[in-house]
């Protein structure tokens, strides 16, 4: 079985300290890798070499990410295929629910589905790829409008009358605006009727290598299969399948 090298684990340890702060002096490696001075003192001259890292200038032991790195990154965030990556976790999801799934991204006040896989149930939600509806009526919509800042969401909201698709539907800006304050907070936004008087649905972010909300995941259902029983296991659902198709996607949560 091949051997991991040490040096290089360390190396990328000193690389991955830089994902929550842009700038770091060699003794704050020291410190929070606990590794001997003279180790960290090769490994950072080593990185600068390549140009993994750059000293700061006017403070030459203090070091941030070097021009390679975005390169690597950028190389990997182009042969990322959303489409393609949403298609395989929609499946496992619609596998483990027999809901339909969809994957939606957010165009102007609208959302249009990239993704659909169906149930197996003869009474299922009337859908389709390529679909654009308001999003201010749908589960998806909403929390991708949740991830809008404030004067991106004003542009939405004051492009005029927000029509409703059912009497179920948020129509008033006001109203609209505390309840993506709701959906923010959760992380979570559910379609109670608002888009279809007959189906449930509950979404939840999909987040790229950068951290911005590209789209959305959701679980669809008619009323009469969305008891209080599979409500909470299909949240969890599209919860999982939403952090994993970030996960395809390059996004890293964040360290605690």
């Amino acid at each position: 079985m091949a051997r991991v090298v040490p040096a290089v684990i360390r190396a990328l340890d000193i690389l991955e300290l830089f994902l929550d702060r842009p700038e770091m002096s060699a003794r704050e490696v020291i410190e929070r890798l606990d590794l001997p001075r003279t180790t960290v003192h090769e490994l950072l001259v080593t990185l600068v070499e390549r140009s993994y890292l750059i000293p700061v200038p006017g403070q030459p032991v203090r070091y941030r990410l070097g021009m390679p790195l975005f390169q690597l990154g950028a190389a990997f965030a182009g042969r990322l295929d959303l489409v393609r990556e949403a298609q395989i976790v929609a499946r496992d999801v619609a596998a483990a629910c027999d809901e339909a799934v969809h994957v939606a991204v957010l165009d102007g006040a609208d959302v249009v589905y990239l993704v659909k896989v169906d149930s197996t149930h003869p009474v299922r939600m009337v859908s389709a790829v390529g679909r654009r509806l308001p999003a201010h009526c749908t589960a998806v919509g909403k929390i991708l409008l949740s991830g809008l800042r404030r004067a991106e969401l004003d542009a939405v909201l004051t492009k005029g009358p927000l029509a409703g698709m059912t009497p179920e539907s948020i129509t008033d800006p006001e109203r609209l605006r505390a309840h993506l304050e709701q959906v923010r907070t959760a992380g979570l936004a559910v379609d109670m009727g608002e888009s279809d008087s007959a189906m449930r649905c509950v979404a939840a972010a999909v987040r790229d290598h950068s951290g911005a909300m590209v789209a959305a995941m959701s679980v669809s259902a008619p009323i009469i299969r969305w008891t209080p029983q599979v409500q909470p296991v299909w949240t969890e659902l599209v919860r999982d399948g939403a952090a994993g198709l970030s996960a395809r996607m390059g996004y890293q949560a964040q360290r605690r």
